[in-house]
């Protein structure tokens, strides 16, 4: 009896810390199919990552063809002033600039998405709040003393991280205290634009192979149908 108190004494208080020491990630929304947000989320990028950022493994040219954007419009609203349809997307930021800056040149984004999960950016995005003791003055409740200072913050406002306790330990709260120019909602939709973004480009090709995905499952069905008559065929007279 007593060795079954301490299980489960332990199970609890290691739950307690788990709970404490995790964070719940928000759900991004992801549709690749809708073209218009694909469209919010590209210009979202330029405006507010590309200063950093680069996304070197696509083109303007094909992320017009894509999402169905005329190429003059292209460069007139969402590339930035001077690009080539052809152009790559790349960041004006140099690597001793980036490094003297934030003390590390910040990552290629083109694979981000599956590296890190539409979830996590999400995420990241949205659990930036004010922290004195850091550096940068904020600091990020997903990727603790992150280097990257708050792009968003005027679009979300200043978040505050207040601790809460509860029976299975304690976790950190953000609070909203001071508004940016956008509501919560239309933030919330200005970040999932942004990851929508960034899941397409981690891989452009991903709605044509699921299409094509199903013919091979579909085949691959057939065949393995076939083949098995055809062994039955073959061994019917092997005792």
């Amino acid at each position: 009896m007593k060795n079954l108190v301490a299980l489960l004494s332990l199970l609890l208080l290691s739950f307690g810390v788990a709970a404490s020491e995790s964070v719940e990630l928000q759900k991004a929304h992801i549709d690749l199919s809708n073209n218009a947000s694909l469209q919010r989320g590209a210009k979202h990028f330029v405006t507010y990552c590309l200063g950093c950022h680069s996304i070197k493994h696509i083109r303007y040219l094909r992320i017009a063809l894509d999402t169905g954007v005329d190429q003059k419009m292209m460069l007139k609203d969402i590339a930035p002033e001077g690009a080539s349809i052809y152009d790559q997307l790349h960041s004006a930021m140099n690597k001793h600039d980036a490094e003297k800056w934030f003390g590390t040149q910040p990552p290629d984004l083109s694979l981000i998405a599956r590296s890190r999960g539409a979830d996590w950016i999400y995420s990241y995005l949205k659990s930036y709040y004010i922290d004195p003791k850091s550096p940068r003055g904020v600091n990020n409740l997903v990727f603790e003393d992150t280097a990257m200072p708050n792009p968003l913050w005027q679009l979300q406002g200043e978040q505050y991280a207040e601790p809460k306790k509860t029976i299975w330990g304690e976790y950190t709260k953000l609070v909203l205290k001071e508004r940016g120019t956008l509501s919560e909602g239309e933030f919330d939709m200005f970040v999932n634009d942004l990851v929508n973004f960034l899941v397409y480009v981690s891989e452009p090709v991903q709605l044509e192979r699921q299409r094509i995905g199903k013919y091979v499952i579909f085949f691959i069905f057939m065949f393995t149908v076939v083949a098995y008559l055809l062994k039955k065929e073959y061994w019917k007279d092997v005792d």
